[in-house]
């Protein structure tokens, strides 16, 4: 059930693990694979490595660039086992979790909870952290992973007009749950949002509001690149996302609430995977100089 179209694709940073830690994941998740690891020459950071991989059909990029910035569970990712789906569903959500167990930290146990028969939440041992769940198989099903949005501290609250704003910015969008917090939950307050999911560009992603005191918040180590054909495509999502002018840098922008996102061109993946050592230097040489990617001079840098 590969989605080869995806159009916003999860990004991971690591220090230097990116092709570890990718080659470790695609060993646990059912129907995964390492589909390119490239050389990028000459960044800021020396040469990063860059790794383009499948989980469960679902693509993934990371990137080894130094230890710049620490994953943290304000992005995690949720893990849905469902019994309509999975024989052995639950046996399956018990093997994933032992195998990201290995060297990693619970967040919370796995165990009963009044959400479903059997949930977890795992830091894995590279930092990445992973929430499972045996599904309740009514409703509209959805896919094996997906990114799952947490905003606490001065962001806590803001889940809501966060979804609200995503779904006006992109197309093929729409509302999936919705749970609010009852009366008597505090510190979180009420009305806010226990969990809730949605879908962008034909992509599942879940968020809620934690009121809880947690000592991290979103940051670049886990960021989204939306996929652009055209200049035009690339203006849009750029204008409409970027709310700090300062974190604009090389196609990378960060939104109101905090969020990172990459606004790149499809054909950028084709020629990091395909061009050779000369066009990948122009090409490098390129993107750094930009904020916004032009995507008129990157395939003339290319092209030589």
């Amino acid at each position: 059930m590969s989605n080869s179209n995806q159009k916003i694709v999860p990004h991971l940073w690591y220090d230097k693990e990116a092709k570890e830690a990718a080659e470790f994941y695609a060993a646990i998740f059912p129907d995964s694979k390492i589909i390119d690891v490239t050389t990028i020459p000459g960044t800021p950071s020396g040469d990063s490595e860059t790794v383009t991989f499948e989980l469960w059909g679902q693509k993934f990029m990371a990137i080894s660039a130094g230890p710049f910035f620490q994953m943290n569970p304000s992005i995690s990712f949720f893990v849905n086992f469902d019994p309509s789906r999975e024989k052995d569903a639950r046996g399956k959500l018990d093997e994933v979790w032992n195998k990201l167990s290995e060297g990693g930290t619970v967040l919370m146990s796995l165990g009963q909870y009044p959400f479903s028969e059997r949930y977890g939440w795992i830091q894995d041992k590279y930092g990445l952290s992973w929430q499972l769940i045996l599904t309740n198989p009514e409703g509209e099903e959805r896919p094996p992973i997906l990114p799952s949005l947490l905003f606490v501290g001065d962001q806590c609250g803001n889940s809501e007009e966060a979804m609200r704003f995503y779904l006006s910015v992109f197309k093929n969008a729409r509302q999936g749950l919705v749970a609010r917090y009852p009366k008597g939950m505090e510190p979180d307050k009420e009305g806010t949002i226990m969990f809730s999911d949605f879908m962008l560009e034909n992509q599942w992603f879940a968020s809620m509001d934690s009121a809880y005191e947690h000592k991290f918040s979103f940051n670049e180590a886990i960021s989204f690149m939306v996929y652009c054909d055209t200049q035009e495509e690339i203006d849009y999502y750029w204008n409409q996302l970027s709310a700090v002018p300062k974190a604009e840098q090389c196609g990378w922008l960060k939104d109101k609430f905090g969020i990172s996102w990459q606004i790149v061109p499809s054909e950028m993946d084709e020629m990091m995977s395909k061009g050779t050592p000369e066009q990948l230097a122009r090409l490098t040489k390129a993107f750094l100089k930009m904020k916004k990617f032009d995507l008129a001079e990157l395939q003339k840098a290319y092209e030589g």
